[in-house]
Parts: structure tokens; C-alpha cells; sequence
């Protein structure tokens, strides 16, 4: 996942940052919305509020807007009902594409998720058909700097971490989703700056793509980050940075 995060930050990098600033806004409203419905408006007793009202602070989400998505998902105001609804697909090579996506017209979404799989040469699959190949837990990444990678392993381990992996810039910690909170603080009491911590799709079964496939996947998950019902995409395809310069 460290590699589909360097995807999109790159992503973002190349693109029309003032747009896909706005949606970005609009995907983590809808996430607090969604979250406040399943748990209740309570982040201390809802883990998974409390990681969406997180995101939204870094994303420099104003706060009355936080509080209207809160007071929206608890019913407190009225507003758009959104579902969270998880698709599973094959993409390009036999990838496996989980996505999330809040909605509130199921029908329009599906059509929209089929065509963009496939026009790029996958296919939306049924529930089940690539979930076996992800877990879903907590992540939290740090930037490498000059962090010690065996120390760092061993604290992340100590405070709960399930899984510690890196690349040359990052290391990217896994916990369980009831333990993410608890290792975030405990990494940032040591004095380790934490950057995004969430919740993910973990793959747990790889693919390694040719390069043509490789293209081919990029160009889906463009097609599918730009649906504004997709929340997120998780796919079991390490992306280097050779796949990003190809594309």
C-alpha cells in the first residue's frame, strides 16, 4: 500500500490540485457522515470517526463543516443519506481492486464503477471474488528520515503494531483496527512524527504485472478515483516508481 500511496500523492502532483482539493473535502465529508451513522457522533467511543475527523483536520477541512457532517450522520441535521457500499473487481494482469464508496443512489454508482472497469479491461466482480486477498486494518505511515529501521521496527512492535514494512522513503506500520489509536499515540509519545493514519485494505496476496498491464491498472484506478462515489481504491499490486514514469 506504501506504493499505491506514492501513486496518488503523484497523482496529485501532476494534476488540477485546486479541484482535486475540492473533492478531496468532499470524499472525507462524506466519510465523517458515514462514520457518525455507523457509531454515533462520539469520536472517543467511535475509532473510526475519529480517524475521518483526523483526516479531514490535515486536509485542512474547516471546522463548522466537520461539525455539520457530525450533526448530518447522527441525524441532527438533514441531508443527503449516504450508504457505504464495498465493491470488489479484477483488473488488468489478474489485479484485485477493492474499492469504497459512499452513495446515495446505489444503481448510479454500480453502473458507473462497471463502466470504468470495464473500458479499462477488468471486471466488477461479486462480493467475496478478491476480498480473500486483503485484510482490513489500521495504517500508519512515517517518513524514514533518520530513523533507525530496526529500532523503529521494534518500538512500532512494542506499542501494538501488527506489521512494520518500508521502502526508501517510508515506513508504513499495520495494527489492528481496535489498536491503531493506541500505537499512533504511543509511536508519537517517543517523539515520532506520524503522518497519515487510517484505516486500509491491506493486500496480504501480491501481483506483479507487466509493464503494459501495469499502464493498464493506472489508467483504471485514475478512472476510478475520478467517480465522486469512489472513497477510496486498495489494490494487491506493489506500485514502484518505474510503473509511475512508464504510464
Amino acid at each position: 500500500m506504501a506504493g499505491h500511496s506514492k501513486w496518488k500523492n503523484i497523482r496529485i502532483r501532476k494534476g488540477k490540485q485546486d479541484a482535486i482539493r475540492g473533492k478531496t473535502f468532499t470524499k472525507l465529508g462524506r466519510e465523517i457522515i458515514v462514520a457518525a451513522k455507523m457509531g454515533g457522533g462520539d469520536p472517543s467511543m467511535n475509532p473510526r470517526l475519529r480517524v475521518a475527523i483526523e483526516k479531514a483536520r490535515e486536509a485542512s477541512v474547516p471546522a463548522d463543516n466537520i461539525k455539520r457532517s457530525i450533526a448530518r450522520g447522527t441525524g441532527e441535521l438533514e441531508g443527503v443519506d449516504y450508504e457505504e457500499i464495498i465493491y470488489e473487481g479484477k483488473g488488468p494482469g489478474g489485479s484485485a481492486i477493492v474499492l469504497e464508496c459512499y452513495s446515495e443512489n446505489r444503481n448510479r454508482t454500480v453502473a458507473e464503477v462497471r463502466h470504468a472497469f470495464t473500458k479499462a479491461g477488468g471486471a466488477l466482480g461479486e462480493n467475496g471474488s478478491v476480498m480473500w486477498q486483503f485484510k482490513h486494518v489500521g495504517q500508519i505511515e512515517v517518513v524514514r528520515g533518520s530513523l533507525d529501521e530496526e529500532e523503529f521496527t521494534l518500538q512500532a512492535l512494542d506499542a501494538g503494531a501488527e506489521d512494520v514494512v518500508s521502502d526508501d522513503e517510508t515506513f508504513t506500520v499495520y495494527t489492528s483496527i481496535g489498536d491503531l489509536h493506541k500505537v499512533n499515540g504511543a509511536l508519537e509519545a517517543a517523539g515520532i512524527k506520524t503522518q497519515e493514519v487510517t484505516l486500509t485494505y491491506m493486500a496480504t496476496n501480491k501481483t506483479e504485472l507487466s509493464s503494459d498491464d501495469a499502464a493498464r491498472l493506472l489508467r483504471l484506478l485514475d478512472a476510478l478515483e475520478d467517480l465522486d462515489d469512489v472513497q477510496e481504491t486498495h489494490v494487491n499490486v506493489d506500485i514502484t516508481e518505474e510503473m509511475l514514469q512508464e504510464a
